[in-house]
Protein backbone atom coordinates (compact mmCIF):
# COMPACT_ATOMS: atom_id res chain seq x y z
CA UNK A 1 0.00 0.00 0.00
CA UNK A 2 1.40 3.42 -0.96
CA UNK A 3 0.62 5.10 2.36
CA UNK A 4 1.92 2.47 4.78
CA UNK A 5 -0.24 0.10 6.75
CA UNK A 6 -3.02 2.63 7.35
CA UNK A 7 -5.91 1.67 5.03
CA UNK A 8 -7.09 5.30 5.21
CA UNK A 9 -3.68 6.74 4.34
CA UNK A 10 -4.91 8.14 1.06
CA UNK A 11 -7.64 10.10 2.80
CA UNK A 12 -5.22 11.28 5.46
CA UNK A 13 -2.75 12.49 2.84
CA UNK A 14 -5.57 14.23 0.97
CA UNK A 15 -6.72 15.96 4.17
CA UNK A 16 -3.15 17.04 4.98
CA UNK A 17 -2.80 18.64 1.55
CA UNK A 18 -6.17 20.33 2.04
CA UNK A 19 -5.03 21.83 5.34
CA UNK A 20 -1.71 23.02 3.90
CA UNK A 21 -3.39 24.74 0.95
CA UNK A 22 -6.49 26.11 2.70
CA UNK A 23 -7.09 29.82 3.13
CA UNK A 24 -7.19 31.28 6.63
CA UNK A 25 -10.97 31.40 6.58
CA UNK A 26 -11.18 27.77 5.47
CA UNK A 27 -8.78 26.75 8.27
CA UNK A 28 -11.01 28.42 10.84
CA UNK A 29 -14.03 26.63 9.36
CA UNK A 30 -12.14 23.32 9.59
CA UNK A 31 -11.38 23.99 13.26
CA UNK A 32 -15.03 24.71 13.98
CA UNK A 33 -16.00 21.57 12.06
CA UNK A 34 -13.69 19.49 14.25
CA UNK A 35 -15.08 21.03 17.42
CA UNK A 36 -18.71 20.51 16.41
CA UNK A 37 -18.04 16.95 15.25
CA UNK A 38 -16.30 15.97 18.50
CA UNK A 39 -19.05 17.58 20.59
CA UNK A 40 -21.65 15.58 18.68
CA UNK A 41 -19.72 12.38 19.39
CA UNK A 42 -19.46 13.24 23.09
CA UNK A 43 -23.15 14.15 23.34
CA UNK A 44 -24.10 10.85 21.69
CA UNK A 45 -22.38 8.96 24.53
CA UNK A 46 -24.58 10.52 27.23
CA UNK A 47 -27.78 8.63 27.99
CA UNK A 48 -31.05 10.42 28.75
CA UNK A 49 -30.39 10.03 32.48
CA UNK A 50 -27.01 11.76 32.15
CA UNK A 51 -24.88 8.65 32.44
CA UNK A 52 -22.08 7.37 30.26
CA UNK A 53 -21.45 3.65 29.82
CA UNK A 54 -18.25 2.61 31.64
CA UNK A 55 -16.63 1.52 28.38
CA UNK A 56 -17.28 4.94 26.80
CA UNK A 57 -15.92 7.22 29.54
CA UNK A 58 -12.44 7.43 28.01
CA UNK A 59 -13.84 8.26 24.56
CA UNK A 60 -16.10 10.91 26.10
CA UNK A 61 -13.12 12.54 27.80
CA UNK A 62 -11.03 12.36 24.63
CA UNK A 63 -13.76 14.01 22.54
CA UNK A 64 -14.14 16.85 25.03
CA UNK A 65 -10.36 17.30 25.26
CA UNK A 66 -10.16 17.62 21.48
CA UNK A 67 -12.89 20.28 21.54
CA UNK A 68 -11.11 22.23 24.27
CA UNK A 69 -7.82 21.99 22.33
CA UNK A 70 -9.52 23.35 19.22
CA UNK A 71 -11.15 26.19 21.13
CA UNK A 72 -7.80 27.02 22.74
CA UNK A 73 -6.22 27.11 19.28
CA UNK A 74 -8.93 29.51 18.16
CA UNK A 75 -8.27 31.64 21.27
CA UNK A 76 -4.52 31.95 20.78
CA UNK A 77 -5.03 32.71 17.10
CA UNK A 78 -7.06 35.83 17.78
CA UNK A 79 -5.35 39.08 16.87
CA UNK A 80 -6.52 41.25 19.76
CA UNK A 81 -4.85 44.41 18.42
CA UNK A 82 -6.36 44.38 14.95
CA UNK A 83 -9.51 42.42 15.73
CA UNK A 84 -11.03 45.06 17.96
CA UNK A 85 -14.38 44.40 19.59
CA UNK A 86 -15.05 41.27 17.52
CA UNK A 87 -11.85 39.61 18.73
CA UNK A 88 -12.67 40.55 22.35
CA UNK A 89 -16.15 39.08 22.01
CA UNK A 90 -14.81 35.89 20.43
CA UNK A 91 -12.25 35.55 23.23
CA UNK A 92 -15.02 35.85 25.82
CA UNK A 93 -17.05 33.21 24.02
CA UNK A 94 -14.11 30.82 23.73
CA UNK A 95 -13.30 31.16 27.44
CA UNK A 96 -16.98 30.56 28.26
CA UNK A 97 -17.11 27.50 25.97
CA UNK A 98 -14.04 25.92 27.55
CA UNK A 99 -15.42 26.51 31.06
CA UNK A 100 -18.73 24.90 30.10
CA UNK A 101 -17.01 21.91 28.51
CA UNK A 102 -14.68 21.47 31.48
CA UNK A 103 -17.71 21.46 33.78
CA UNK A 104 -19.38 18.84 31.57
CA UNK A 105 -16.44 16.46 31.88
CA UNK A 106 -17.82 15.78 35.35
CA UNK A 107 -21.50 16.73 35.16
CA UNK A 108 -22.21 15.08 31.77
CA UNK A 109 -24.76 17.84 31.14
CA UNK A 110 -26.13 17.11 27.70
CA UNK A 111 -27.97 20.46 27.50
CA UNK A 112 -24.80 22.48 28.17
CA UNK A 113 -22.84 20.54 25.59
CA UNK A 114 -25.66 20.92 23.06
CA UNK A 115 -25.74 24.67 23.71
CA UNK A 116 -21.98 24.97 23.12
CA UNK A 117 -22.27 22.82 19.99
CA UNK A 118 -25.08 25.00 18.64
CA UNK A 119 -23.13 28.20 19.32
CA UNK A 120 -20.01 26.81 17.65
CA UNK A 121 -22.11 25.71 14.70
CA UNK A 122 -23.52 29.23 14.33
CA UNK A 123 -20.01 30.70 14.47
CA UNK A 124 -18.91 28.15 11.88
CA UNK A 125 -21.73 29.24 9.57
CA UNK A 126 -20.59 32.85 9.94
CA UNK A 127 -17.01 31.90 9.07
CA UNK A 128 -18.21 29.91 6.06
CA UNK A 129 -20.03 33.00 4.78
CA UNK A 130 -17.05 35.24 5.51
CA UNK A 131 -14.51 32.92 3.90
CA UNK A 132 -16.72 32.44 0.83
CA UNK A 133 -17.20 36.16 0.38
CA UNK A 134 -13.48 36.91 0.80
CA UNK A 135 -12.59 34.07 -1.56
CA UNK A 136 -15.01 35.40 -4.16
CA UNK A 137 -13.65 38.93 -3.74
CA UNK A 138 -10.08 37.57 -3.94
CA UNK A 139 -9.10 39.54 -0.83
CA UNK A 140 -7.60 38.47 2.42
CA UNK A 141 -9.37 38.78 5.74
CA UNK A 142 -8.48 42.23 7.15
CA UNK A 143 -5.81 42.20 9.82
CA UNK A 144 -4.65 38.65 9.19
CA UNK A 145 -1.17 37.47 8.50
CA UNK A 146 -0.11 34.56 6.25
CA UNK A 147 -0.42 32.14 9.19
CA UNK A 148 -3.65 31.41 11.06
CA UNK A 149 -4.29 34.71 12.81
CA UNK A 150 -7.94 35.32 13.49
CA UNK A 151 -9.15 38.89 13.92
CA UNK A 152 -12.77 38.11 14.46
Amino acid sequence: MAYGSNPYGGFSAYREIGVKTASQGKLVVMLYDGAVSNLEKAIALISEDGKIAPGSIENFGNYLQKVMDIITELEVSLNMEQGGEIAKNLMSLYVFFNKQILDCTISHDKKKLSFVRDMLSQLQDSWISASNSTANAQTKIPGTAPSLNITG
